[in-house]
């Protein structure tokens, strides 16, 4: 079958067999918790996929990436979600050692070396909060910095390596900035606690994570731009470009699963495939656009847009597609196999990450009145 073929042959080009291993495992195996499906993406060498070349990473390019995680969420949502928050942290760090201390290098060519796995303790899941606004605090004390809080949820809580984490740093005149904490797993004072409770995505290891007293190195804290006024800078600006997109891509993923398993009903050899078909690849196209766009313009407020334009149109695609599969596929499909509507709930979980449609409201009408974009 040609659909998903592109897909699947970049997972394969990028992380050789894993498209094959999470294939031999039923659906609810590779969902529950814990889930043979972050080992296999470790040792298909993931963890690499967007650490620069000249840090011994495999280099994908945007377009490369969102094909990728196109594939994942096909076959296993979990892994989609968690490994975005993965290649999200990874990317912020490649944008960091463009003009950081040098540490940043030494980390990212470890990530690809030793497959280590890195959890973002960035966005907060609570509704109505600021996502550059985090609940995690960093005091300098003694030339070491301090950091306690928590993050939740965290994805790859229970399999992480390494920590990324935004932080709140007050400077000596008072001002608070949003800084990027790099934290490793066995620091003495994090604690990893339970957090998930619905079976849907909980492959992902979504839990908790506690600091408490963790000391760090100044190296290991990068500073950004960002303060009270929530307008992002450059550093920030990369990192929601690749978040919107990977994301955005991984749960398109989760819809082609459905789509997927239609399109392969023996009916569908005689039937129209544009009502289940069209709009999820439309959203598709629309993502692969900001992609390419990446590769050769400005990475600005105006391309942030555009991509937060094309996770929300995303939205709309997978809940009509999600409905139209579940309907063609009918009631024997409903009773015979929890796969279908596992999948529809999973896929819908892309409304739930901010920022929101309705928080980001305000901040994309001031934007299109020529005022700097903010995120809500």
């Amino acid at each position: 079958m040609n659909f998903l073929r592109r897909e699947r042959d970049a997972l394969d080009a990028f992380m050789p067999g894993l498209d094959a291993a999470l294939a031999r495992h039923p659906l609810a195996e590779l969902e529950r918790a814990p889930s043979p499906a972050i080992q296999a993406f470790r040792d298909a060498g993931g963890p690499g996929l967007l650490v620069p070349a000249q840090h011994t990473g495999a280099g994908a390019t945007p377009l490369q990436a969102v094909r990728v995680q196109r594939a994942v969420g096909a076959r296993c949502p979990s892994l989609a979600v968690a490994t975005t928050m993965h290649h999200f942290s990874i990317a912020g760090l490649a944008e960091a050692a463009k003009y950081g201390s040098g540490l940043e290098g030494t980390l990212l060519e470890s990530v690809a070396a030793d497959r280590l796995l890195v959890a973002s303790g960035f966005a907060e899941g609570n509704t109505g909060q600021n996502i550059l606004r985090p609940h995690i605090t960093a005091e300098r004390r003694g030339g070491r910095i301090v950091l306690n809080g928590s993050k939740m949820p965290c994805s790859l809580a229970r399999s992480m390596d390494l920590l990324t984490a935004s932080v709140a740093l007050r400077d000596e005149d008072g001002t608070e900035r949003l800084a990027v904490a790099l934290v490793p797993a066995d620091s003495p004072g994090l604690e990893v606690r339970p957090f998930w409770r619905t079976p849907v995505l909980a492959g992902a290891e979504s839990e908790q994570v506690v600091l408490t007293e963790v000391e760090l190195d100044p190296q290991m804290v990068v500073l950004t731009d960002v303060t009270a006024d929530a307008v992002p800078d450059a550093l920030n600006v990369a990192g929601f470009l690749w978040f919107e997109l990977l994301l955005t891509a991984g749960y398109l993923g989760v819809a082609s699963a459905l789509v997927e398993r239609v399109l392969e009903r023996p009916a569908a050899r005689d039937e129209d495939p544009a009502p289940y078909l069209v709009d999820v690849e439309a959203a598709v196209l629309a993502v692969e656009g900001v992609a390419r766009a990446m590769e050769d313009e400005p990475w600005d407020d105006t391309l942030l847009v555009r991509a937060l334009t094309a996770r929300y149109a995303a939205q709309d695609a997978i809940a009509r597609t999600t409905r139209t599969c579940l309907t063609v596929l009918g009631g024997m499909a409903f009773i015979g196999s929890p796969d279908g509507t596992y999948l529809a709930s999973a896929a819908t979980a892309l409304t739930f990450h901010p920022p929101s449609r309705a928080r980001m409201g305000g901040p994309l009408r001031d934007f299109l009145a020529g005022r700097p974009l903010r995120i809500g």
